[in-house]
């Protein structure tokens, strides 16, 4: 009995190794950072508009002249206005170099001076518009309060902040106020 097992492994290991060996090879695609016209570890970039300073700084960066695009790893961005500040990590991202538009994705988290701690998977700007926004679910905390929705759109212009879709919010009494 035994030996039969034994045979029967045998023969079933020899036979995979025999239609593997005589299988099409397939040739993987080339990562897309064999494809950037250039690579730069540890990138910054600094501008200033509108009276609004800020600094992108990225782990590493890859170029895409042709599609006017930067891809992002390990981003943090800090944003000075002349009230508060603003942090925003994310593991990716893109910078469209032609609007200086921005998209950062995975654990992004937008913390402020002021106290805001924002949390979601997908984060852009629009330079032209000055508008922040998500069409992920967000969730938006600041001490005494927590609210949860499915998108967020910010109008640095108008000053406005509306969360969309299903809204949960939860308010706590703060103390000493």
């Amino acid at each position: 009995m035994v030996l039969v097992v034994v045979v029967a492994f045998v023969t079933l290991v020899t036979v995979t190794l025999i239609v593997r060996s005589r299988a099409g090879r397939v040739e993987r695609a080339r990562p897309a950072i064999d494809k950037a016209d250039l690579r730069i570890k540890e990138a910054e970039l600094e501008e200033v508009s509108g009276g609004v300073r800020w600094r992108l700084r990225a782990d590493q960066a890859l170029v895409f002249q042709e599609e006017g695009r930067t891809a992002l790893r390990g981003i943090s961005v800090k944003v000075f206005d002349r009230d508060r500040t603003w942090t925003i990590t994310g593991d990716e991202g893109d910078l469209y170099q032609r609007t200086s538009n921005v998209e950062i994705r995975q654990n992004v988290v937008l913390t402020s001076s002021d106290g805001v701690r924002l949390e979601t998977s997908v984060l852009r700007w629009q330079g032209a518009e000055k508008r922040l926004w998500t069409d992920a679910p967000v969730r938006m905390s600041r001490e005494g309060g927590v609210a949860d929705g499915t998108a967020l759109d910010v109008r640095m212009n108008d000053e406005t902040t509306t969360m969309q879709g299903r809204v949960h919010a939860t308010f706590t009494k703060v103390r000493g106020r």
